[in-house]
């Protein structure tokens, strides 16, 4: 209750005054009708109060969002459903669902009255621009009785999250260069087994069956090993982002990361479509298999999340890529590379990998002299030529292009490639 009188409005308490001072001219004139309005004014904001004080603790509220996980600049839906559990209609109630910055202005809506035991359900949008997850809520409420007597606030501890995810671009099918049968409507392959001491093996991986393992391979190297006959081969493929932030320039969404990003999440999507075995690695760490059910869903909640990393290695995202290397495909979406970064990713073409590089151009999102431009360019295609060297087939990436153009790009064989490191290298002979 007096929490309740603390809510009295500007209203309320001008009745209370008023109702002061009717009781001490009623005394002074001795007038017992003015006693009897001054205790009528005094009553109401105080019913008022017990009102409000009464109701605010018997109303529930769920917050749903449609969808929980959108796409940057995309809007999504969220649903407010209040319920008065009170055999007490209620007043007029302001609900305001407190939001974060990027995603608008706070939404106030007005109910105007609940029965007893009615719900009522308001709606809203928000839309993202940029990635992240955010806190949707608290719901605060703004109880008043009917005269607007007395008003509390209530606010309910539940917080809902929405996750925005990077914008998946769908991508033309393309045949990609590399790729063995897999399981499922590809054909299977059998390793050649000709006795105990030539069966192939590979490292014991989690779910293997126990009765597989190859017990000469594990004593001679340490670890456990399985057989590998008549296992059928997969596609797989390893997405991996390259997030050091010396590699990358821009800002907000129009950042040549946000660009990468997005391609990330739009061929790990692809590939989970084709039929392939996707795992994310990126230089913060990340390290996702999308194999299992709702994996595609773990891959964009981590690329909903990933930033850029100050002092970043290649080094490192190499060797977090080689700890579990398994072949088939590695797609790298590399920022600026230099020379000796280049060859350092020639690491990762052991154990017959095919790797396809998109060597983003990140200095042609900034402006730059003329003198500048022409130095970052052959900057750039030394990098190239380096990386085609080191076994990788060189995608360029310059500001303004899209994932879904150059896509085709990646089916076309050797032949485009062996094209663009042709070009590299007359580059490369105008800078020596």
């Amino acid at each position: 209750m007096r929490e309740a009188l603390r809510g009295l409005t500007t209203r309320g308490r001008s009745f209370l005054a008023a109702a002061v001072a009717a009781g001490i001219s009623a005394l002074i004139l001795g007038e017992r009708d003015l006693l009897r309005v001054a205790v009528l004014l005094a009553a109401m904001p105080l019913l008022a109060a017990a009102y409000v004080g009464r109701s605010r603790y018997k109303l529930a509220c769920t917050r749903t969002l449609s969808p929980g996980r959108a796409p940057v600049g995309s809007s999504a839906r969220v649903v407010l459903r209040l319920q008065n559990l009170s055999r007490l209609p209620t007043g007029t109630m302001l609900l305001e669902d407190r939001l974060p910055y990027a995603l608008g202005s706070r939404p106030r809506v007005v109910l105007e009255r609940l029965g007893a035991h009615q719900a009522s359900s308001v709606a809203y949008t928000v839309r993202a621009d940029v990635r992240g997850r955010y806190p949707i809520g608290p719901l605060v409420i703004r109880l008043t009785d009917p005269f607007g007597l007395c008003e509390m606030t209530r606010s309910f501890p539940s917080v809902d999250q929405l996750t925005v995810i990077p914008l998946v671009q769908p991508l033309p099918r393309v045949r990609l260069a590399g790729e063995y049968a897999g399981a499922g409507d590809s054909r299977a392959r059998s390793v050649a087994v000709h006795g105990e001491d030539d069966a192939a093996t590979r490292e014991y991986r989690r779910g293997d069956d126990l009765r597989r393992v190859h017990w000469r391979s594990t004593a001679r190297t340490g670890e456990l090993m399985v057989r590998r006959e008549e296992q059928p081969w997969e596609s797989r493929a390893t997405v991996v982002l390259d997030t050091r932030a010396q590699a990358h320039r821009g800002e907000g969404p129009t950042a040549s990361f946000e660009w990468a990003v997005s391609a990330t999440a739009s061929i790990a999507v692809h590939l989970r479509e084709a039929g392939y075995k996707v795992r994310l690695v990126t230089g913060t760490g990340v390290d996702i298999d999308g194999t299992e059910s709702g994996g595609e869903g773990l891959i964009l909640d981590a690329l909903a999340d990933v930033k850029t990393v100050s002092g970043g290695d290649v080094s490192v995202l190499v060797e977090q890529v080689r700890r579990r290397s398994d072949g088939g495909l590695v797609i790298g979406l590399f920022g600026t590379l230099t020379t000796a970064e280049a060859h350092l990713l020639s690491q990762l073409r052991g154990n017959g990998a095919t790797c396809i590089g998109f060597a983003i151009d990140s200095s042609t999102w900034i402006p730059m002299t003329t003198g500048d431009r022409q130095e970052s360019d052959r900057e750039h295609a030394a990098a190239s030529l380096a990386l085609v060297r080191s076994g990788w087939r060189s995608v360029p990436v310059p500001h303004g292009e899209t994932l879904p153009a150059l896509w085709p790009t990646v089916g076309r064989g050797s032949q485009g490639f062996a094209y663009r490191a042709a070009m590299a290298e007359t580059v490369s002979g105008v800078i020596r």
